[in-house]
Protein backbone atom coordinates (compact mmCIF):
# COMPACT_ATOMS: atom_id res chain seq x y z
CA UNK A 1 0.00 0.00 0.00
CA UNK A 2 1.77 3.40 -0.41
CA UNK A 3 1.62 6.44 0.75
CA UNK A 4 0.43 9.87 -0.90
CA UNK A 5 3.32 12.14 -1.53
CA UNK A 6 3.53 14.73 1.18
CA UNK A 7 5.77 17.48 -0.49
CA UNK A 8 3.80 20.03 -3.17
CA UNK A 9 6.93 20.22 -5.50
CA UNK A 10 7.61 16.40 -5.85
CA UNK A 11 3.87 16.04 -5.84
CA UNK A 12 3.87 18.21 -9.00
CA UNK A 13 6.81 17.08 -10.55
CA UNK A 14 5.54 13.15 -10.60
CA UNK A 15 2.05 14.64 -11.48
CA UNK A 16 3.39 16.86 -14.66
CA UNK A 17 3.55 14.92 -18.08
CA UNK A 18 6.65 16.36 -19.56
CA UNK A 19 8.35 14.59 -22.47
CA UNK A 20 12.00 14.32 -22.95
CA UNK A 21 13.67 17.67 -24.36
CA UNK A 22 15.39 16.25 -27.62
CA UNK A 23 17.62 18.24 -30.37
CA UNK A 24 15.88 20.27 -33.29
CA UNK A 25 18.88 18.95 -35.34
CA UNK A 26 22.16 17.10 -35.20
CA UNK A 27 25.05 18.21 -37.23
CA UNK A 28 27.10 15.82 -39.63
CA UNK A 29 30.22 15.94 -39.47
CA UNK A 30 31.50 17.70 -43.27
CA UNK A 31 33.02 14.95 -45.52
CA UNK A 32 36.82 14.75 -45.58
CA UNK A 33 37.42 16.79 -42.50
CA UNK A 34 39.42 14.85 -40.31
CA UNK A 35 37.94 14.03 -37.21
CA UNK A 36 39.21 14.42 -33.85
CA UNK A 37 40.79 11.23 -33.27
CA UNK A 38 42.26 11.85 -36.75
CA UNK A 39 43.90 14.91 -35.17
CA UNK A 40 45.10 13.42 -32.02
CA UNK A 41 46.57 10.12 -33.48
CA UNK A 42 48.95 12.54 -35.85
CA UNK A 43 50.57 13.89 -32.97
CA UNK A 44 53.25 12.29 -30.17
CA UNK A 45 52.49 14.12 -26.69
CA UNK A 46 55.28 14.42 -24.32
CA UNK A 47 54.78 14.35 -20.33
CA UNK A 48 55.76 16.51 -18.23
CA UNK A 49 58.09 14.14 -17.01
CA UNK A 50 59.33 13.90 -20.28
CA UNK A 51 60.24 17.20 -21.27
CA UNK A 52 62.01 17.77 -17.94
CA UNK A 53 64.16 14.62 -18.78
CA UNK A 54 64.69 16.40 -21.97
CA UNK A 55 65.83 19.45 -20.93
CA UNK A 56 67.68 18.43 -17.99
CA UNK A 57 69.64 16.20 -19.83
CA UNK A 58 70.37 17.97 -22.84
CA UNK A 59 68.55 15.70 -25.28
CA UNK A 60 67.91 17.58 -28.97
CA UNK A 61 65.74 15.72 -31.15
CA UNK A 62 65.18 17.68 -34.61
CA UNK A 63 62.21 16.94 -36.63
CA UNK A 64 63.93 14.02 -38.55
CA UNK A 65 64.35 12.65 -35.35
CA UNK A 66 60.83 12.42 -34.05
CA UNK A 67 59.67 11.25 -37.00
CA UNK A 68 61.21 8.41 -36.97
CA UNK A 69 59.94 7.95 -33.11
CA UNK A 70 56.34 8.52 -34.36
CA UNK A 71 56.86 5.37 -36.96
CA UNK A 72 58.31 3.66 -34.47
CA UNK A 73 55.29 3.92 -31.93
CA UNK A 74 53.03 3.27 -35.24
CA UNK A 75 54.96 0.14 -35.62
CA UNK A 76 54.27 -0.55 -32.30
CA UNK A 77 50.87 0.21 -31.81
CA UNK A 78 50.32 -2.25 -35.36
CA UNK A 79 51.39 -5.28 -33.23
CA UNK A 80 49.24 -4.14 -30.02
CA UNK A 81 52.01 -2.77 -27.67
CA UNK A 82 50.25 -0.66 -25.18
CA UNK A 83 53.78 0.74 -23.52
CA UNK A 84 57.05 0.77 -25.32
CA UNK A 85 60.53 1.73 -25.17
CA UNK A 86 61.94 3.32 -28.54
CA UNK A 87 65.60 3.22 -29.14
CA UNK A 88 66.81 5.90 -31.42
CA UNK A 89 70.06 6.60 -31.89
CA UNK A 90 71.84 7.17 -28.10
CA UNK A 91 68.64 8.00 -26.68
CA UNK A 92 65.88 5.57 -24.90
CA UNK A 93 62.22 6.74 -24.65
CA UNK A 94 59.67 5.32 -22.71
CA UNK A 95 56.33 5.59 -24.66
CA UNK A 96 52.77 5.22 -24.28
CA UNK A 97 51.66 3.65 -27.32
CA UNK A 98 48.12 3.87 -26.23
CA UNK A 99 47.51 7.38 -25.62
CA UNK A 100 51.21 8.66 -28.11
CA UNK A 101 52.37 10.19 -25.24
CA UNK A 102 56.42 10.09 -24.22
CA UNK A 103 56.37 9.27 -20.89
CA UNK A 104 59.79 9.78 -20.39
CA UNK A 105 63.75 10.25 -22.00
CA UNK A 106 67.35 8.74 -20.92
CA UNK A 107 70.25 9.80 -22.46
CA UNK A 108 73.03 7.53 -23.39
CA UNK A 109 75.53 8.51 -20.35
CA UNK A 110 72.53 7.57 -18.11
CA UNK A 111 71.45 4.55 -19.62
CA UNK A 112 74.60 1.73 -17.86
CA UNK A 113 72.73 -0.61 -15.14
CA UNK A 114 69.44 1.16 -16.42
CA UNK A 115 66.19 -1.26 -15.95
CA UNK A 116 63.13 -0.74 -17.98
CA UNK A 117 59.78 -1.72 -16.28
CA UNK A 118 56.34 -1.86 -17.34
CA UNK A 119 57.10 -2.08 -20.76
CA UNK A 120 54.96 -4.97 -23.32
CA UNK A 121 57.93 -3.89 -26.41
CA UNK A 122 61.01 -2.31 -27.68
CA UNK A 123 61.25 -0.62 -31.00
CA UNK A 124 64.86 -0.01 -32.42
CA UNK A 125 64.78 3.36 -34.69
Amino acid sequence: MSQPIQNNKVADLIQTRTSPVRPSQVEKPVAGAPNFQDILSDRLKVSAHAKTRLESRDIQLDAEKWERVMSGVDRAAQKGAKESLVMIDDVALVVSVKNRTVITAVDQSHLKENVFTNIDSAVIV
